[in-house]
């Protein structure tokens, strides 16, 4: 049984060895979404490997289950932590949308993973009903807060609160969600130069 004194030693009069501290637990979690990240963002859902992950993270594929329950469960872990960093980040208020935008533009910019992830999600969970929990919260908080800015007159009522929301973060994504033919010295902008293009458009759209 684990955990149990082995009979030799137990005769020997020698005590068990002391459990493991939670924190060890903690780490191993810490390693599988930090390993699982890497494995989705260049995989994919269906793509992605229990086993590459758990090498990556220096675990095994038992423990994936356990902490997450399946692979499809490690996934929403990945992008429920991004999320809770993200939220925890502040980037977001209905007062400031361009700033908003500004700051997701640079959230996307610095972690390229997250914008690899946001993808696979939507191409595997188009039309799925599973829904992943800390960003469900998250958006539900954020269309609350563009209602009450419409309704105080800051923001332009034109597109209904979640509409608004989803051109907000379009655009922040615009520059990783292009072909690669926008890349092209005939194309080149700077990261400053697009990050003011976001917020330029941004507050042009949100004019009441």
């Amino acid at each position: 049984m684990l955990g149990s004194v082995p009979a030799d030693r137990s005769a020997r009069g020698e005590s068990a060895a002391p459990a493991r501290p939670l924190r060890d637990a903690d780490a191993t979690r810490q390693r599988l979404l930090e390993a699982a990240t890497a494995e989705f963002a260049v995989h994919g859902i269906a793509g992605a490997r229990v086993d590459r992950i758990a090498t990556a993270a220096q675990a095994n594929k038992a423990q994936i289950y356990h902490y997450f329950g399946s692979k499809e469960g490690l996934f929403d872990a990945v992008l429920g932590a991004h999320a809770n960093v993200a939220t925890a980040e502040e980037y977001f208020d209905a007062d400031d949308l361009p700033g908003t935008a500004g700051r997701l533009f640079d959230q996307f910019d610095s972690r390229p993973d997250l914008a690899r992830l946001a993808t696979w999600y939507r191409l595997e969970r188009a039309g799925s009903e599973r829904s992943i929990g800390p960003i469900m919260a998250a958006n539900e908080a954020k269309i609350a807060a563009i209602t009450l800015a419409q309704r105080q007159g800051s923001v332009t009522d034109t597109f209904p609160p979640d509409v608004l929301l989803g051109l907000v973060i379009t655009l922040a994504m615009a520059w990783v969600t292009l072909p690669p033919e926008f890349e092209n010295p005939a194309n080149a902008h700077s990261t400053g130069q697009r990050r003011e293009f976001v917020i330029e458009s941004v507050r042009r759209l949100i004019a009441p």
